[in-house]
């Protein structure tokens, strides 16, 4: 009968690691996600920066297992450099054309850890129907057990990268000397649960 207590204690724990390990699935909180960049204005005259308002996507993580996959997906039409001209025009067709293609997308995987915390991502950004490979660095990450106010696993990151937007065809005015680097600093948070 002694052994009736160590051994219920054994599978409870073997229960609750097997649990812990499970790929965790988190909903991108729009609400705190907010792609920015930054971007040359007349070679080199001064920097434009924006943000894109709606963003939405999934993400996998397997801490334990060192994996994890993202899905994400930004509304083109949603950007905003706080300038309501320079947003006209950031949509038309000569630029990012959001009436022809209203989304630019990132699908890829967790690669590089350190312990159970990811530095990088590896995958496919696609911005103007224009799908190249992109690796996005991650310079901070944190997950909580449990988010303070609602009651679920929670996961946020700043992540950033940097690529030519005239790989993608948006060479607006790359003729007349802007420069083609755009850096990218992404905040986000997700809402995970188990399962």
């Amino acid at each position: 009968m002694h052994w009736t207590k160590p051994l219920a204690l054994a599978a409870g724990l073997a229960f609750w690691a097997g649990a812990w390990a499970q790929p965790v699935t988190y909903e991108l909180d729009p609400s705190h996600t907010y792609p920015s960049f930054e971007a040359d204005h007349m070679g080199g005259l001064s920097t434009w920066r924006g943000k894109f308002n709606r963003t939405s996507g999934t993400l996998v993580l397997d801490r334990q297992a060192r994996s994890g996959t993202l899905d994400i997906t930004v509304d083109i039409a949603s950007v905003d450099f706080g300038h309501d001209e320079m947003n006209k025009h950031a949509v038309a067709e000569d630029i990012l054309n959001a009436a022809k293609y209203p989304s630019a997308t990132f699908k890829g995987r967790f690669d590089e850890f350190e312990g159970d915390v990811p530095r990088t991502a590896v995958g496919e950004f696609t911005l103007k129907g224009v799908t190249r490979p992109l690796t996005l660095q991650i310079e901070q990450f944190k997950c909580l057990d449990k988010h303070p106010m609602l009651d679920v696993p929670v996961c946020g990151a700043d992540v950033s990268a940097e690529f030519d937007r005239g790989d993608y065809g948006v060479d607006f005015a790359l003729d007349k000397g802007f420069r083609p680097e755009v850096r990218l600093r992404i905040q986000v948070e997700a809402l995970g649960k188990q399962g």
